[in-house]
């Protein structure tokens, strides 16, 4: 595996870093001196992040439980943190990497440093950062039906993370939905509720779904023998319905339980939206800067 990569994309304003499976896009906004700095302090803390990861993957593997674990890095402390309060659920810190990385990215990025606004894009799932008054756009996507919209980000919202799960992402999924993005206090919260939302949203047996056992297609997959949806056919409206309120209700319990701002939950071309209006829909106002979640 090559060790850690960092140049800045076409544009020059973006700073792209990759380390085998984590390829982040950082851009900060704010003074010349300021952004220059916050730039360094990301490269610096990038160096190693990978590498803390994985000397404590094996436990970062099992499952979390009500009763948190003390991990030795920032970055695996994030995670545990991130699941132990839906540890009634199976569900292990690697549902909350993503997010987690760019919360620890994003702390580097800040410390010391007076940035207006600030994001770490990890493949995705994205930690922001925006001081009193400041906003941000970010365009969805991923439904896999062509869609792509846009929500804005206020300060004042309290959300500070984003991310999204499906079956058709990067990651393995128990359920059907194409993309559940969820906006939280922080990327990694997001993270790992986008997680458990998108296996709820579910049709258990249904004969049109494809499952296989993660074991099979990644030995070391943290789901072990659990079934990971790998293609989904025809379903009735009903059947789509039904499944979209399974997630739904979690959705709706996070959200009463303060874990999240908002979620929209996507299936076949129907919609589901939990939270603020304000937050989860399309936003239809000119926009400044846009990162891609």
């Amino acid at each position: 595996m090559n060790g850690p990569q960092a140049h800045w994309l076409a544009d020059g304003r973006r700073l792209h870093l990759n380390h085998g499976p984590i390829d982040l896009v950082v851009e900060a906004f704010g003074e010349a001196d300021e952004r220059r700095a916050a730039y360094a302090q990301a490269v610096a803390r990038f160096q190693t992040i990978l590498t803390e990861l994985v000397e404590e993957l094996p436990d970062l593997r099992r499952p979390a439980s009500t009763r948190p674990r003390a991990f030795a890095g920032p970055t695996a402390r994030r995670m545990e943190a991130a699941v132990v309060p839906l540890s009634e659920s199976f569900i292990t810190p690697m549902a909350a990497v993503a997010g987690s990385v760019a919360d620890e990215m994003l702390a580097a990025l800040l410390a010391g440093r007076r940035l207006e606004r600030a994001y770490v894009n990890n493949g995705g799932d994205s930690a922001i950062h925006l001081v009193g008054g400041q906003s941000m756009t970010l365009a969805i996507a991923g439904t896999g039906h062509g869609m792509a919209d846009r929500i804005t980000i206020h300060a004042e919202d309290g959300v500070r993370g984003v991310a999204t799960s499906g079956w058709r992402g990067r990651s393995f999924s128990l359920g059907i939905a194409d993309a559940v993005t969820v906006l939280a206090r922080s990327g990694a919260e997001a993270d790992a509720a986008a997680t458990l939302i998108a296996n709820a949203v579910d049709l258990p047996g249904h004969l049109a779904i494809r499952r296989v056992p993660a074991r099979d297609l990644a030995p070391d997959s943290d789901l072990g023998d659990r079934l990971v949806t790998q293609g989904v056919g025809a379903l009735a409206p009903g059947q789509m319905t039904r499944a979209l309120d399974n997630g739904l209700a979690v959705a709706e319990d996070f959200r009463r339980r303060g874990l999240i701002a908002a979620s929209a939950l996507f299936l076949a071309g129907q919609t589901r939206i939990s939270g603020p209006v304000a937050l989860a829909a399309p936003n239809k106002h000119k926009v400044k800067e846009t990162a891609h979640a």
